[in-house]
């Protein structure tokens, strides 16, 4: 499993980087994926996690790595949908901050049952949901930080496509993520939390 990870994992992160759109963002949207290898490695052996959450971690990468290679506004599969449903514009990115909701979410659940942290299942399931909006905020807050610091390199790192309605939209994105996550895989999550509870 841990080398069919890092298998998949390295396969795309060398596809991304061969050619991207631009390097700059490359770099922007690639390095959350390269932090999160670096902390899994380091807490594998003191805190491994399940298999569901590596694997949703996997994809949350994968999803990071195409959009640094196209940039989030000019994924192709995305320019087809567009033009199939005439829609404004290229939706990519929203699949970006859907993740970035669902993900994390399941990896807050997992943190807060095993370490005991909230132990009444509504408080922890408002907590989580509260935890990612919270993440998605601060994440808006880099794209301003990074917007200001570079200028115009920036405009296809925040991919806003001409939408004054992005920052928000993209937090809705995150919260709806984050809910999905909770009713979808929370029964699922619990079968593989019992291996690391029974312990």
């Amino acid at each position: 499993m841990k080398y069919l990870w890092l298998t998949l994992f390295f396969a795309v992160f060398i596809w991304s980087g061969i050619n991207p759109k631009d390097y700059f963002t490359w770099i922007l949207e690639v390095f959350p994926a390269i932090i999160g290898l670096f902390v899994l490695a380091l807490t594998y052996n003191s805190f491994r996690l399940t298999t569901l959450l590596y694997a949703l971690i996997l994809i949350h990468c994968i999803i990071l790595m195409i959009g640094g290679h196209y940039t989030y506004a000019e994924v192709p599969l995305f320019d087809t949908i567009k033009e199939l449903f005439h829609q404004s514009r290229n939706n990519y990115d929203k699949i970006g901050h859907l993740a970035q909701g669902f993900i994390p979410a399941m990896i807050a659940r997992e943190i807060v049952i095993r370490k005991n942290i909230i132990l009444y299942p509504k408080w922890r399931a408002f907590f989580i949901i509260c935890f990612c909006l919270a993440l998605s905020a601060f994440y808006e807050l880099i794209e301003w930080w990074v917007a200001i610091l570079s200028g115009q390199g920036a405009s296809a790192f925040l991919g806003t496509q001409g939408d004054i309605w992005d920052t928000q939209s993209d937090m809705l994105m995150a919260l709806i993520g984050a809910i999905l996550a909770l009713v979808l895989l929370s029964k699922i999550h619990n079968k593989q939390l019992k291996v690391f509870i029974e312990k």
